[in-house]
C-alpha cells in the first residue's frame, strides 16, 4: 500500500495513518459536568507518544482548540517542538471553554470568534499557521456556516492557515465548505460498524479528503469490552450520541456481536482487530485518512503498526459486508 495519501485538493502529503489527539487532552467537561475528555493523562508520556509516532512515519496530527480546554494543544505544540515542518497540523474550532476549569461553556459561529480562536490555538501549538482549520459545530445553519468558509479564505490569503473543513456527519453541509477554493477536508464518523457511503461519494465527486474520527468506535474496535469506570472518562457516562454504549458504562451486546463475527477477517495476515479495523478504512475509499486516537506510546505503535499491513482485500471487504447485512 500507499504510506502516504495527499489530503484532499490541498496537495498537502500525508501519513495513509493520521493520530487524533482529543484523549490527550485529559480531562473536561460540560457545564453540567458530563465529562467529554478520557480520563487521566500523563502529559509527559504523551509526548513520547507523539514523538514516537513521528519516528514511525506518522506525519498528520488531528486536535481541536476544545480538547481538554486547549491541553491537548499545548501537549501537541510540545511534543513537536522543531519537528512542527514535518508535519501537517489540524485544529478545530467553535465551541467556547474556560481554560482554567476546563470546561465547555457554549459554541460561538460569528466570524469574528473563528479569528479569535485561531489566534489563540496558534499560541498553544507554538506555529505560525495551520495547515487544517475545520468547524466544530456539526449542525450549524449552511447559511452561517458559508460565512465561515468565506472567513476561512481570508485566513488563508493572511498566510494564517492553508486549508479548511467542515467536521460533520452531513453530506450536505460538507459540500458547503467544498465550495470554497481551499476547501479540502471532512472529518466524519466512519470504521467498519458504521459506513457513510453518501459522504464518501461526495468525496470522490469533490475531491475531498474523509478524515475519519471513531475509527475504532471509542475503542470497541480495539478490543474493548465494557465501559470505563474512570469517572472523566466520557464512556462512563455516555452522551446519547455516543453510539456503541448503553446505559451506565456498558456497551451495547449488539455491537460487541457484530465485532465478533468480524474477528477473523479483521485479525487475519497477523493483524490485531485495531489494525485490522484501520485496514477496512483504507480499502474502503482512496480518499480516507483514519485518525485513531491514543494516550501511550504502546498505542502509538499498535495504530502505527498497521501501515504496513496495508488495506483489505476486496474480498474481505465484501465478505464484511455480507456479515453485517450491507
Amino acid at each position: 500500500m500507499e504510506t502516504n495519501r495527499t489530503l484532499g485538493r490541498s496537495g498537502m502529503d500525508v501519513s495513509a495513518l493520521g493520530f487524533g489527539c482529543w484523549a490527550i487532552g485529559g480531562e473536561w467537561q460540560a457545564a453540567d459536568g458530563q465529562p467529554l475528555g478520557w480520563g487521566k493523562v500523563d502529559d509527559d508520556e504523551s509526548v513520547r507518544a507523539v514523538r514516537r509516532a513521528l519516528d514511525l512515519g506518522v506525519t498528520f496530527f488531528d486536535t481541536a482548540d476544545t480538547y481538554g480546554a486547549g491541553h491537548s494543544e499545548r501537549i501537541l505544540g510540545r511534543a513537536l517542538g522543531r519537528r512542527r515542518d514535518d508535519v501537517v497540523l489540524a485544529t478545530k474550532w467553535g465551541n467556547v471553554f474556560d481554560e482554567e476549569t476546563r470546561t465547555l461553556t457554549g459554541s460561538d459561529d460569528s466570524p469574528a470568534y473563528a479569528r479569535r480562536a485561531l489566534t489563540a490555538s496558534l499560541k498553544r501549538l507554538g506555529t505560525g499557521h495551520i495547515d487544517l482549520y475545520q468547524l466544530h459545530l456539526s449542525d450549524l445553519d449552511p447559511a452561517r456556516a458559508a460565512e465561515l468558509r468565506d472567513a476561512c479564505e481570508e485566513f488563508v490569503r493572511e498566510g494564517l492557515i492553508r486549508s479548511y473543513g467542515w467536521s460533520t456527519d452531513d453530506p450536505a453541509r460538507a459540500a458547503v465548505f467544498a465550495e470554497g477554493e481551499h476547501g479540502t477536508a471532512v472529518q466524519h464518523a466512519l470504521n467498519v460498524l458504521q459506513d457513510a457511503p453518501d459522504m464518501l461519494a461526495l468525496c470522490e465527486e469533490s475531491g475531498l479528503a474523509s478524515v475519519n474520527r471513531s475509527p475504532l468506535a471509542m475503542g470497541l474496535l480495539a478490543g474493548k469490552r465494557q465501559g470505563s469506570a474512570d469517572a472523566g472518562d466520557i464512556r462512563s457516562r455516555p452522551p446519547a450520541w455516543l453510539q456503541g454504549f448503553g446505559d451506565g458504562a456498558g456497551v451495547d451486546p449488539r455491537w460487541l456481536s457484530r465485532v465478533d463475527a468480524l474477528n477473523e477477517i479483521l485479525t487475519s495476515d497477523g493483524r490485531t482487530l485495531a489494525q485490522g479495523s484501520l485496514a477496512w478504512l483504507w480499502a474502503r475509499s482512496p480518499h480516507t485518512i483514519p485518525i485513531p486516537g491514543f494516550r501511550s506510546v504502546a498505542q502509538a505503535e499498535q495504530n502505527a503498526g498497521a501501515i504496513a499491513k496495508g488495506p483489505l482485500a476486496a474480498g474481505q471487504l465484501a465478505e464484511i459486508d455480507r456479515l453485517l447485512g450491507r
